[in-house]
């Protein structure tokens, strides 16, 4: 059948059409050639898809989502955005390290985060570069719808707890279970970045493990340059499985704990030397402080001192050890120590006398701030010579009482230091029995007008400043003559003695009471 113009050329154009549709397949349907798959292209997603591509740990690229991530991360500090990508990253998904480092092996990995939201991230090696997809299971397919007054009122509480904890002068940071650290604030970071122009991720772990053993402990750190070292008392909080860590600065504080641990000691050392006996209880009434001579005293052990006993054990122990004298009220007697350590005004001071025959004189001090300070001194050796010295001094006076001549003595400044019975018996009075002191002055004018006028009288001062031996004779206004004699003493003293005229010569001395006109 002949065809027509028309047919001509409509068959042609089927033919063509044809062998283009064959020539097309036969492109896809070579044997030994797979089909071709366009490459997938970072921003061939939407725009709320957070996707990273990195070159190692270097960000190549990002979605605007992932962008806005990195930007609400944001910790103010002089850091990279790889560093808080991988804070972030850390925080949601422990143990992603070890897997990133092995994605050029395993091409691809798939891992769940922890915490309530459970984010998924996805790692695909593409052709050298690493593609991380990060999704959130929960809010797929979903709209999330937020009025404007609600997001402002989220945005600066967001603003401003993250401003505080830029802003906190103590370090703060988070660590999880193998205690990396995956948070860090800004006085962390610059503490870290100190000695070093590079500071990466991981952020180093400025303190040692051992914070994580107590919920407070000083810890000291020096930084990797050397140049800055410094102490902290550490405070950790649980946070799920992770530690919310914070550092406050204790230089202050630990320099003042050696200036007064070197001041105790230089105490310690001086108190050592010394033969009284020190102890020093805390307002808790514990003893801090005590010296070698304590125990010696006390015959109480050093272990048993060292072992900071308190107030009350400590006088329990002198009293089973017999070093406390035995009061009739023990109750009353440790009610003194109670009315002292409540800060009453004055101090206890009471001598003991042991039943070993020794005596100690024991002080105790209370101070404003609480603390009480005991001082034992051993005076058996004082008491000793005192009562020696005054037994010496009873038996001066019975030799004086025992003669029948009137005796006084003077010190070196003129006043009575003694006298006898005869010379009370003769003058009509008795020098011991006046509280107040007795002068040369007003004996030497009891006597002139106790006698008749005498040219001796107007001698007698420069005879008494001579200090040398003189006798002279007086008589009295009875008519009765007395002998007198001024002998001088060791130690600048004088001795005046009044005898009977009449008795001399027989060694008797009848010395009878004379009226002193007023």
């Amino acid at each position: 059948m002949p065809l027509d113009g028309w047919s001509l050329t409509l068959l042609l154009i089927v033919t063509s059409f044809t062998s283009a549709l064959l020539a097309m397949g036969g492109l896809y349907l070579l044997p030994g050639r797979a089909a071709a798959r366009p490459a997938r292209g970072i921003f061939s997603l939407g725009e709320d898809d957070i996707v990273f591509l990195l070159d190692g740990d270097r960000i190549v690229d990002a979605t605007p989502a992932a962008r806005l991530l990195l930007d609400q991360g944001e910790t103010g500090a002089q850091t990279g955005v790889e560093a808080r990508l991988f804070a972030y990253l850390a925080a949601q998904f422990p143990g992603l390290r070890p897997q990133l480092e092995e994605l050029a092996e395993t091409g691809s990995f798939t891992c769940t985060g922890g915490g309530p939201r459970r984010l998924h991230l996805r790692a695909e090696w593409c052709e050298g570069l690493t593609r991380l997809t990060l999704l959130d299971p929960e809010a797929e397919g979903q709209v999330v719808t937020v009025d404007a007054l609600s997001f402002r009122a989220a945005t600066d509480e967001l603003a401003t707890l993250r401003a505080v904890m830029e802003h906190a002068p103590m370090l703060i940071w988070r660590e999880d279970p193998a205690g990396a650290v995956t948070w860090a604030n800004r006085a962390y970071l610059l503490r870290a970045a100190e000695g070093t122009d590079d500071l990466g991720w991981p952020l180093p772990a400025l303190f040692a493990s051992d914070h994580r053993k107590a919920a407070r402990q000083r810890l000291q750190h020096s930084t990797a340059s050397g140049g800055q070292e410094g102490w902290f008392d550490c405070e950790t909080l649980p946070l799920g499985e992770d530690l919310l860590c914070f550092a406050v600065p204790a230089d202050a504080t630990v320099q003042a704990e050696l200036s007064l641990r070197s001041f105790m000691q230089t105490l310690a050392k001086t108190f050592a030397h010394l033969p009284i006996g020190l102890a020093i209880f805390d307002r808790q009434r514990r003893l801090q402080l005590f010296n070698p001579a304590l125990t010696d005293l006390t015959a109480l052990g050093a272990e048993f001192l060292s072992a900071r006993p308190t107030l009350a054990a400590f006088l329990d122990q002198l009293r089973d050890r017999q070093m406390l004298p035995e009061p009739r009220d023990y109750k009353t007697w440790r009610q003194q120590f109670t009315e002292m350590e409540s800060g009453t005004p004055g101090h206890y001071e009471e001598t003991w006398t042991l039943p070993s025959g020794q005596t100690y004189r024991v002080t105790g001090r209370p101070h404003a701030d609480g603390a009480v300070a005991f001082l034992v001194e051993d005076i058996t050796e004082e008491i000793t010579l005192t009562r020696r010295f005054r037994a010496e001094l009873e038996i001066g006076q019975a030799v004086l009482d025992a003669l029948d001549e009137a005796v006084i003595v003077f010190s070196a400044a003129g006043v009575v230091t003694m006298s006898n019975r005869a010379y009370a018996r003769l003058w009509g009075t008795d020098p011991a029995a006046t509280l107040a002191e007795v002068g040369l002055a007003d004996t030497l004018r009891q006597w002139q007008q106790a006698c008749l006028p005498d040219p001796v009288w107007s001698d007698f001062p420069r005879r008494l400043g001579a200090r040398a031996d003189w006798t002279g004779a007086v008589t009295l206004r009875d008519g009765r003559a007395l002998h007198c004699r001024i002998a001088p003493l060791t130690g600048g003293g004088l001795l005046v003695g009044f005898s009977s005229a009449s008795g001399a010569g027989n060694g008797r001395h009848d010395l009878g009471l004379v009226g002193i006109p007023a």
